[in-house]
């Protein structure tokens, strides 16, 4: 199969999705990795009704061999991966002396431990074609600690030093590294977030944290995954070849750094 390809973790739904179907339309050849497999196929049905080539394929990106597994069964349907995007990642709301062992490493096992399987795996193949272009998913929370988002934040700052890192050290390898900080997205994920800060700061009803967080945003509205997948439509082109180690706010206007 000709053309170059772009592999999305956790693009079943959300923001992985809204990723998949951008590159899809920019003409790349997409792998949609997910755990729930059902998702996965109907968005590869999506692309392909659009005129696009996809596959699914299942992997947690807690494992790593589950992420080796997914980058040669990539190569193996299109040739190369050139574009690898660490998209999978979970919430947590709670208060940080609340946090239980099983809960923080829970999150860091997908957050951080999935980032840095993504990018070793993702990095030694794109070292035998030449180069290639990871990129990574971090956060609003990845710039400023949110109160009861402490363990997500130490997540997401995580992400920024390994992007950082990862750029310097692959740079050599013609393999670019830069990240993505979204703000306040209208998906399941903030959905489920919503719920958790209502009861946490007693707000009256469902809906109140996300309108709360939404309204200081100075574009005047919650983000889409299609505002997120437009800015990972450049980082995944030629155009960004000359930015590396780059971890972005795209969030509408919430932080400014």
């Amino acid at each position: 199969m000709m053309g170059k390809t772009a592999v999305i973790t956790g693009s079943g739904q959300g923001i992985g999705r809204g990723i998949a179907l951008r590159l899809a339309g920019d003409g790349f050849n997409i792998v949609i990795s997910d755990i729930d497999e059902s998702r996965a196929e109907d968005v590869v049905q999506e692309i392909k009704n659009a005129g696009g080539q996809a596959v699914s394929i299942k992997a947690n990106v807690t494992s790593k061999s589950d992420i080796h597994h997914l980058v040669q069964q990539s190569v193996h349907e299109f040739g190369s991966v050139d574009v690898f995007v660490n998209n999978a990642g979970i919430d947590q709301v709670a208060p940080l002396l609340n946090a239980t062992e099983e809960d923080i490493n829970t999150i860091f096992n997908v957050n951080v431990n999935g980032t840095i399987y993504g990018i070793q795996e993702a990095a030694e193949q794109m070292k035998k074609q030449g180069g290639g272009k990871i990129i990574n998913a971090c956060s609003i929370a990845g710039h400023k600690g949110f109160a009861l988002l402490g363990v997500y934040s130490a997540t997401k700052f995580a992400v920024r030093g390994l992007t950082q890192a990862a750029a310097q050290e692959l740079a050599p390898e013609k393999i670019t590294v830069n990240a993505y900080c979204p703000g306040v997205v209208g998906t399941s994920m903030w959905e489920r977030i919503d719920a958790r800060l209502v009861v946490e700061m007693g707000l009256a009803s469902s809906g109140d944290a996300f309108k709360k967080f939404t309204e200081g945003i100075a574009l005047g509205r919650a983000q889409t995954p299609e505002d997120v997948a437009n800015f990972v439509s450049y980082l995944a082109s030629s155009d960004s070849d000359y930015m590396t180690g780059q971890c972005v706010l795209i969030d509408g206007g919430i932080l400014y750094n």
